[in-house]
């Protein structure tokens, strides 16, 4: 809406600074930010008044650390709202309102943030960790893919790549034309994919959060390129008209989430939910789509694919016990104490801290910190990909 205020500069030249990606992503990351400053004190404080408090699983695998996190219990969840909200009244101020792509991920992360609100509500219903069953989760997640793709053949920047495959290091499409179908197939995939991946590392007090954002500005930096036709031909990327308000979009995501992570870090005062990891899950993986930097995803949030992997790789090894012996597998033979494999690692942190007589409180913020710092050499090492090809 403030970019508007540049027509207005042949009568006060300094107003022609709203026409600058670059500085109404900044401003854009800088009014998210302290919107969650401003509101995220009074959002915590309706949510505790309501009594929407976290539910801490209670399944066998979990027994080592609810000692731990059975302190979580009760803790305010749903903040996911606050990125939310903080998110749009930025994009509103920040972006081009007649932007197609902006509006196509704003809908995704209302759509998908939607969906973990429904989940999170039952599952304070019925008082225990169980809301949607996978199953409806996907059949939303696809009905929307069916929406947004062809909301994305609709508009004229996206339509020429819509059904194209790129591969991080290789400068042209791998695959010209996937097919209507071959290209949905591929996008609900990306979508439902990273979401979950991201709702998954959601386990520790302002994981998800740090390393969203890290992912948020890799995104910010790919989507500018692609929209800035110089930048996208001399690194071989495919430039997208209207791409570079996507840039302006993710420095709001950011801001919102370092807000969010304000109030997240540890000891948490407040937890995003699936409100908050469906949403923020969603929204990044479609502006990967509508850039055309869907693979590099795997790179940025590796840590989001190994958080995904530990899970399968967990499940496949006590399935494949099962079926040969008909008996659960023994805790010591599984891959991991515990998936996701932050909490695996969080308690031979914790075991470790005991066994040299220090505190094991620090335990979890030190397995935090470790992670945010894989995630930010990942999403530097996503960006060094657009220079490799």
């Amino acid at each position: 809406m403030l970019y508007y205020l540049s027509l207005l500069s042949d009568l006060f030249t300094p107003l022609n600074v709203f026409r600058y990606v670059t500085v109404r992503a900044f401003m854009g990351a800088g009014t998210a930010f302290f919107l969650s400053l401003l509101l995220g004190r009074w959002m915590i404080g309706k949510l505790r008044a309501l009594k929407i408090g976290q539910v801490v699983r209670q399944e066998q695998e979990v027994e080592a650390a609810l000692q731990h996190h059975g302190r979580k219990a009760g803790t305010p969840t749903m903040g996911g709202l606050l990125i939310l909200f903080t998110t749009t009244l930025a994009a509103l101020l920040w972006c081009h309102s007649s932007n197609p792509q902006v509006w196509i991920a704003l809908a995704t992360m209302w759509f998908m943030g939607g969906i973990g609100f429904v989940d999170d509500w039952l599952k304070l219903r019925e008082r225990n960790s169980k809301g949607l069953k996978e199953w409806q989760k996907m059949a939303l997640q696809g009905l929307w893919v069916v929406v947004a793709f062809a909301a994305i053949e609709a508009v004229p920047g996206t339509r020429p790549y819509a059904r194209e495959l790129m591969v991080p290091f290789f400068k042209a499409p791998v695959v010209a034309d996937l097919t209507v179908l071959g290209a949905w197939i591929f996008m609900f995939l990306v979508l439902v994919g990273t979401t979950n991946a991201v709702n998954l590392t959601d386990g520790l007090d302002g994981l998800a959060a740090g390393c969203m954002n890290s992912v948020s500005a890799a995104y910010l930096a790919l989507a500018y390129v692609a929209g800035n036709a110089v930048f996208a031909n001399y690194l071989q990327v495919p430039s997208i008209a209207g791409a570079h308000e996507l840039a302006v979009f993710c420095g709001c995501l950011l801001g919102a989430g370092l807000g969010f992570l304000w109030w997240n870090a540890y000891p948490a005062k407040v937890f995003m939910g699936d409100t908050g990891s469906l949403a923020l899950g969603g929204t990044i993986a479609m502006v990967a789509i509508l850039i055309k930097q869907e693979l590099t995803l795997l790179i940025v949030g590796l840590v989001f694919v190994g958080e995904a992997a530990s899970v399968l790789i967990q499940r496949a090894a006590c399935k494949t016990y099962r079926w040969k012996t008909g008996e659960g597998l023994p805790p010591e033979r599984r891959p991991f104490r515990m998936t996701p494999i932050h909490h695996h690692f969080e308690i031979i942190s914790k075991e470790r801290a005991k066994a040299e007589g220090r505190s094991p409180d620090a335990a979890e913020n030190s397995v935090v910190i470790r992670f945010w710092i894989v995630s930010i050499v990942c999403a530097l090492l996503g960006l060094a990909t657009l220079k490799l090809r």
